[in-house]
């Protein structure tokens, strides 16, 4: 019989054995640990297994680096089989290698973990399941990712606004340490705009204690807003630690406004925008006037400049700064009138200079071209000025002289005697090379000052031979020469005068002149340029490039050669550059406007003058012929999309730009006709509203008249300076290419013995 045994369903026949017991003749283990015959008894094998560890159970890691644990599987009743291991539980940012292991029994495998600078900061369970066929084993650790050492930097001001040659404006920078950082930062600067400059430009900031930068703007910087990067960088741990703050710089021009250079600014625009005080409401007879007369000791053939706020003998004052062809320098309190200083720029013992028989400039010359004045240089700021004298000996000098603004005395290093010589073989050219007789010259255009450099540009006494066509280059810093160019060196001619007006520059370095009549060469190389580089009666770009000094394009009337023979050229006009303008098919176009004495407009591609065709003008970018009368010695002015021209014996043009191009005809004329030079005007207003043309009437030998008119329709004049009874506003006679200059409410204007001085009369 079966005692407390569970019967099993067989298709077997169950025996009975002699023990009168039954067995199966198949003995099934089910459920059953052992199955004998007879008193026997046997046990079922154990199971073969494995086991799973870390060789730690926490582990730390800091971010941006890494760590390792070791990793073993244990064989366990003959286990022999390979264990793939799965790993979860990982924080974002954690990276594991191998990232799928497989072990070998009694072989531990190492396991690296890195965590990313940007890791899950925190612990975290990080579980390793290895699988062999149907066997599961799991070992767990906890993964504690802490912060990486870091510093963060930190600016005073986000934002900061400098005035162009102003003194500069301070900001500190700081570093603080997180995490246990310790370590030192060096900082530098990157996207600085030419002409500003910071002081220092790099540092190294200890912990804690900020230190300043000092960011000053130059007369000549461009205005507008930069975005500056204030750099961090540290190796001292953790790896290499980079980190950046932006400074938003605007740069902006004087508040105060001052008049440095001639027509305002590098372009030749003769705007100032900033003018609040006179509108066309208030700019009439009734309530507008002449308010001073401030005599000087010769003919001022420069424009006056300006300056706010100068402080002069502890006293604070607007000054106006006016040069003679007498060869003196005069600062003026512009609200007053009272002489501040005056001071000569001739040498002991030397008078100025004869005319040489030209009445272009007479009886007399001394200083005739406009200065230009840097705020910035020097321990008050410098006005540089270009004088001609004549020793006891008959000797002739050009000297560039540079001036304190506050006293009139030389600066070390002033004055600097300008000398100089080119390889060539033109006029007054001795051994291959042209050699610059000063006697033979004048400084006539208006002194440009861009990058800490001077730049000069000579014409003849008429056209008395032998001259050729000279550019100079000058460090304000040193005085001394570093460049010089000639635009006719195997040829003659080529005077750069364009009646008074100054070069012009743009922002990319470049300078921009209209050459008079002289030797266009009549080969050219395989690039379009005259091949003994004769460049008479041209438009010109010179390259600033590296330093240098050379002609990088030009353009060429198709009739030159003839307009040459005729004295009928471009250099008798100036140039002005326009702002950026976009054409009809949305392309940005770079444009400069000038015209000489043959009565055309040019209008030019500044990235492509389109060099000489002999057969036409298409390779220009635009021209008005016949625009104006009888042609142009002076140079326009620009507002608000429109360009002002005065002609020889002509009336003053308006002419609108729509789409990058002008418009073939005005759109207003005055009722007024400027004999000759014809007019430069200036241009007054606040932002685009409020615009006021100026022009004088300045014919020598005759009364000379202001005249002011409303710039949106020429046709309204304002004012002029014969409305008045009883001859209130008269002051004297005309001066061939005076500029009116206006300023903080008032205008000025050059005289043959002085300056007259405009403004609202209450």
């Amino acid at each position: 019989m079966f005692s407390q045994r569970m019967l099993i369903a067989s298709p077997y026949p169950l025996r009975k054995h002699p023990s009168g017991y039954l067995s199966l003749s198949l003995c099934l283990a089910l459920a059953i640990t052992g199955c004998s015959s007879g008193s026997s008894k046997s046990a079922m094998e154990p199971t073969a297994d494995f086991s799973l560890s870390t060789s730690v159970s926490t582990i730390n890691v800091v971010a941006g680096t890494g760590g390792s644990i070791t990793l073993t599987d244990a064989a366990m009743n003959g286990f022999n089989s390979a264990v793939t291991v799965a790993i979860s539980g990982l924080p974002a940012g954690v990276t594991v290698s191998p990232f799928s292991p497989v072990l070998t029994p009694g072989m531990p495998q190492t396991i690296t973990m890195t965590a990313s600078t940007g890791a899950a900061v925190g612990p975290a369970a990080v579980t390793f399941t290895g699988t062999a066929g149907a066997l599961t084993h799991a070992a767990m650790v906890t993964l504690s990712v802490t912060a990486a050492p870091d510093y963060s930097l930190s600016l005073s001001l986000t934002t900061l606004t400098l005035t162009t040659g102003t003194l500069g404006q301070q900001i500190s920078v700081s570093a603080t340490g997180n995490n246990g950082f310790n370590g030192t930062v060096s900082v530098s600067l990157s996207g600085l705009p030419a002409e500003v400059t910071a002081t220092p430009s790099t540092l190294t900031l200890a912990l804690g204690m900020p230190q300043t930068i000092l960011f000053t703007a130059a007369a000549d910087a461009s205005v507008g807003t930069f975005n500056i990067s204030v750099n961090g960088q540290s190796g001292m741990q953790s790896g290499n630690i980079a980190h950046s703050v932006n400074l938003a710089l605007t740069i902006a021009a004087p508040t105060g406004i001052d008049a440095t250079t001639y027509h305002y600014d590098n372009a030749r625009t003769g705007l100032n925008p900033n003018e609040t005080i006179l509108t066309p409401a208030n700019v009439g007879s009734a309530s507008f006037g002449r308010l001073n007369f401030l005599p000087v000791d010769g003919l001022v053939d420069g424009e006056p400049l300006y300056l706010s706020g100068v402080t002069i003998k502890g006293q604070t004052h607007n000054v106006l700064y006016v040069v003679t062809e007498h060869a003196s320098i005069y600062a003026f309190d512009a609200d007053s009138g009272a002489q501040l200083w005056t001071t000569s720029a001739l040498g002991a013992g030397e008078t100025t200079s004869d005319d040489h028989h030209c009445s272009q400039i007479t009886p007399e010359i001394g200083i005739t071209s406009t200065p230009v004045i840097d705020r910035r240089k020097g321990a008050n700021g410098t006005i540089f000025t270009v004088a001609m004298s004549k020793d006891a000996a008959g000797a002739y000098h050009q000297r560039l002289h540079a001036l304190d603004i506050t006293t009139g005395l030389e600066i070390a290093g002033s004055p600097t005697e300008i000398t100089g010589t080119y390889p060539g073989t033109g006029d007054n050219s001795s051994n291959g090379r042209v050699i610059f007789d000063p006697g033979q010259y004048a400084e006539r255009v208006g002194l440009l000052l861009m990058n800490q450099t001077l730049y000069l540009g000579w014409t003849s006494h008429c056209d008395f031979q032998p001259y050729t066509g000279w550019v100079m280059a000058y460090s304000e810093n040193t005085l001394l020469q570093t460049q010089i160019l000639n635009l006719t060196p195997n040829g003659n001619e080529g005077a750069v005068w364009m009646s008074g007006a100054g070069l012009a520059a743009d922002t990319a370095g470049n300078i921009f002149l209209l050459d008079a009549n002289g030797t266009l060469d009549t080969t050219f190389d395989t690039n379009g340029f005259p091949a003994s580089f004769d460049y008479g009666n041209a438009i010109i770009r010179l390259s600033t490039t590296g330093g240098g000094l050379s002609v990088a394009d030009y353009f060429e009337p198709y009739n030159t050669y003839e307009e040459s023979d005729q004295d009928i050229d471009l250099g008798s006009g100036g140039v002005l550059l326009l702002p950026d303008l976009t054409d009809v098919n949305g392309n940005v176009r770079h444009l400069l406007v000038g015209a000489g004495k043959d009565t055309n407009i040019y209008i030019g591609d500044r990235d492509n003058l389109g060099k000489f065709n002999p057969t036409d003008n298409s390779n220009l970018y635009q021209e008005l012929e016949g625009a104006l009368y009888m042609g142009a010695w002076s140079m326009p002015a620009y507002f608000n999309n429109t360009i002002y021209y005065a002609g020889v014996s002509d009336v003053l043009r308006a002419y609108p730009i729509t789409n990058a191009r002008l418009a073939s005809k005005p759109s207003s004329t005055s009722s007024t006709t400027f004999g000759y030079p014809g007019a430069t005007p200036s241009i007054s207003s606040n932002g685009n509203t409020n615009g006021i043309v100026w022009a004088l009437e300045s014919t020598l030998g005759s009364p000379a008249v202001l005249h002011a008119y409303d710039a949106t329709n020429l046709a309204n004049e304002l004012y002029n300076s014969k409305q008045a009874a009883n001859g209130r506003d008269s002051f004297g006679n005309g001066n061939k290419f005076i500029t009116p200059m206006i300023v903080n409410g008032k205008v000025y204007v050059g005289t043959p013995n002085g300056v007259a001085v405009f403004g609202l009369l209450h």
